[in-house]
């Protein structure tokens, strides 16, 4: 129950120990193995997820309110911002976001999954997001890393202290080398305190998940911490 005190604690004080409750960042993978019809899926998906209703009573459960970022990812090299740290502290900045999600453009598509340079690059987006309570990274994907250092290497090596890093896994590749992708987000991409995995049954499925997840990071009843058969999704 640390970080809820920590909250508590925060509401108590005076104002401008801190600008929001937390620094939520997404990230959604456009590697080779993601499709155009499949991005359009994710990317669309992200867009109406963040104003699903039960998204938006989320959102504003707390006064404080949350900054939210968006990057997508790839190669090694090939990482781009799709939103950049946004406050939202009213509806109609929930709803800009969204826009902005729905109508941007994949920056690339031919490059590999690269989940450890994806990581250390949203250690840098955190590292000057607002200061809030809590810090969370999203890395959304339907692969295993295959290219450059994984994971392991980006939580020792970047400053991960104090984040945590959830997982939605899009159990959709058809090809043998995704077979265990569920295991290897488990074992190798969840990371700090509460971190959890929810698998999208394909990409159809992405705006449920993203659904899913969203409340269950931004409800302040999460806070306090969850039990390992929540982690486990």
């Amino acid at each position: 129950m640390v970080r809820a005190a920590a909250l508590l604690a925060l509401l108590a004080a005076p104002a401008g120990a801190a600008e929001c409750r937390l620094a939520l960042l997404l990230a959604l993978d456009v590697s080779s193995s993601v499709d155009a019809r499949e991005d359009r899926l994710q990317r669309g998906g992200t867009a109406s997820a963040l104003v699903a209703p039960e998204v938006i009573e989320a959102f504003f459960a707390s006064d404080l309110p949350v900054a939210l970022a968006v990057y997508e990812w790839s190669g090694r090299w090939n990482q781009s911002v799709v939103l950049d740290w946004t406050l939202i502290d009213s509806p109609d900045a929930l709803t800009r976001a969204a826009e902005t999600v729905a109508a941007s453009d994949r920056s690339h598509s031919e490059f590999p999954t690269a989940m450890g340079y994806a990581l250390g690059y949203g250690a840098g987006m955190l590292a000057r997001a607002p200061d809030c309570l809590d810090k969370t990274l999203d890395m959304a994907g339907d692969g295993q890393n295959n290219e450059g250092f994984p994971p392991a290497n980006a939580y020792r090596e970047f400053p991960f202290e104090g984040v945590t890093v959830n997982g939605l896994a899009v159990n959709a590749a058809d090809f043998e080398g995704e077979v265990g992708l569920i295991a290897f987000y488990r074992r190798e991409v969840l990371h700090g305190p509460g971190a959890f995995l929810v698998v999208a049954d394909g990409f159809e499925d992405f705006a449920r998940a993203m659904r899913q997840k969203l409340v269950r990071e931004l409800s302040p009843a999460a806070i306090g911490g969850l039990t390992q058969a929540e982690r486990d999704g």
